[in-house]
């Protein structure tokens, strides 16, 4: 944290860092929605599905639905770290987030273990424990199908897990193959993050700004020009806005408006070529 910026702007926190509290993030109405659906699922288990190219904003909607969770009685809620790893590591992990010991080369004991457990959280809480994964377009196939063979009991009649799903659009393409269509089939919420227009990208900057303390930043004629040069991309609205807001500090300018923004990105003159 940059204590002389905090200082200087009278911020309580950097408003365009990755790093912003989440009870700072901006929530449009599609994730509220899809916030809210996960609560009433997390009742009857089962898959949900978050898409979104990269910089749109899936990994907020899950650090949103995140703390919601975690705030429900005897809830309990896993984020899978390292959704590339191998089968074995995957057990692993599951043990880990869930508190028990499993045999990763024993697939047969540790799913045993697994849904006894899962099958104890529901019957004292009511609810299915939730497993959380981003970046889940690199989970490998084999994963996949141990994941949907664990989440369900009673011949496929009955969710022990509820597991939400985020990734890219190559995710979307991988469940349509043939392999994973089973998991496909069985998810019941989707969410998909378009990108966004500018009036939308102005929000989120006037949203964070307040939330940090200093609604009053950024210029007005700022914000309408990094809304309408940020290509519907929340991750390259907020690079733009912290870049500028490092060039201000650089120079301790206290006003950050237009003038420093073509200082900053204006394109470099092309050297002219010598005639022979």
């Amino acid at each position: 944290m940059n204590k002389k910026l905090l200082a200087l702007y009278s911020l309580k926190f950097n408003p365009f860092s990755s790093q912003v509290p989440t009870e700072a993030l901006w929530v449009p109405p599609p994730i509220e929605d899809f916030c809210w659906r996960i609560e009433q699922q997390v009742g009857e288990g089962g898959f949900a599905l978050v898409i979104g190219d990269p910089g749109t904003g899936k990994s907020a909607a899950l650090r949103l639905l995140a703390e919601r969770l975690v705030r429900a009685r005897d809830l309990k809620v896993g984020i899978l770290t390292r959704p590339q790893a191998s089968l074995a590591d995957f057990y692993r992990e599951l043990g880990h987030l869930f508190g028990v010991n499993l045999s990763p080369h024993n697939r047969w004991a540790s799913a045993k273990v697994l849904r006894e457990k899962w099958l104890q959280h529901q019957d004292s809480s009511l609810t299915r424990p939730v497993l959380l994964v981003d970046e889940a377009q690199e989970m490998g196939p084999a994963v996949f199908s141990e994941l949907r063979l664990l989440s369900s009991a009673d011949l496929d009649s009955r969710s022990i897990l509820t597991v939400i799903l985020a990734g890219d659009s190559r995710l979307a393409a991988r469940l349509e193959s043939v392999d994973l269509l089973p998991l496909a089939s069985r998810i019941r919420s989707r969410l998909r993050i378009e990108a966004l227009a500018p009036p939308q990208l102005l929000a989120c900057l006037q949203h964070l700004l307040a939330a940090a303390g200093n609604p009053r930043l950024l210029s007005t004629a700022l914000l309408q020009t990094l809304s309408e040069h940020a290509a519907g991309n929340l991750r390259l609205l907020t690079h733009l806005a912290n870049e500028l807001l490092l060039a201000a500090l650089r120079q301790e300018r206290e006003v950050i408006d237009e003038k420093l923004y073509f200082e900053v990105f204006a394109p470099e003159p092309k050297p002219r070529s010598k005639r022979s």
